[in-house]
């Protein structure tokens, strides 16, 4: 798992104007919490921010005004939805050796069997309990020949050492449809008797 370093400030002004202030220097306002501490208010430099986000659940070694190092993972980030730049985020306070729960994204490898058939990601994140210093990047798991009907459930992905289900084990993580074309036929039909039945 990777660690970055950024270099961040405290933050004693507060409110939209000094937070578009601290956008307007390319940084983005932040709070750190956790530990029963006091929130912390930061500023967080925006570009190298913006690159550690890049990895999912990225441990972040923060340098708070140069005086005291703390450990945290992203735990909301809200982002511009028209032009996609950070507004704020959110981060929680851990210790190594500390176990912590996230989500971690679920990736697919491999061929349905033939048929035009669907993967629908039920959960496209898999909730686990991982130790704060050694969360996984992603997990990955075989669709190779699954059929309409199957599915995979959280019981049945492979976790790697010292990382638990955050889950139902019994929890429908992927799932695999048959091929859309005749519900679609039959979806029009019964639009049809809707619109007949309200005329």
């Amino acid at each position: 798992m990777s660690e970055v370093k950024l270099s961040v400030q405290t933050r004693t002004e507060f409110g939209k104007g000094a937070a578009r202030r601290v956008r307007r220097d390319n940084k983005v306002p932040g709070v750190l919490y956790g530990h029963g501490a006091e929130p912390l208010h930061l500023t967080l430099p925006g570009h190298e921010l913006l690159l550690a986000l890049r990895t999912p659940n990225v441990l972040i070694a923060l340098d708070i005004d140069g005086k005291t190092n703390e450990l945290a993972i992203p735990k909301a980030v809200q982002r511009d939805p028209l032009k996609g730049f950070l507004e704020h985020v959110d981060l929680l306070l851990v210790k190594r050796g500390e176990k912590v729960t996230v989500e971690i994204p679920v990736h697919t490898e491999g061929e349905l069997a033939a048929g035009g058939n669907l993967l629908e990601h039920v959960l496209n994140a898999l909730p686990v309990e991982a130790e704060a210093t050694h969360i996984p990047e992603a997990v990955t798991v075989s669709v190779e020949g699954l059929e309409a009907g199957d599915s995979i459930h959280a019981k049945d992905i492979t976790l790697p050492s010292g990382v638990s289900l955050a889950v139902e084990e019994d929890a429908v993580v992927l799932q695999v449809l048959a091929a859309q074309a005749e519900e679609t036929e039959g979806e029009e039909a019964a639009e049809g008797e809707e619109a007949a039945a309200e005329a």
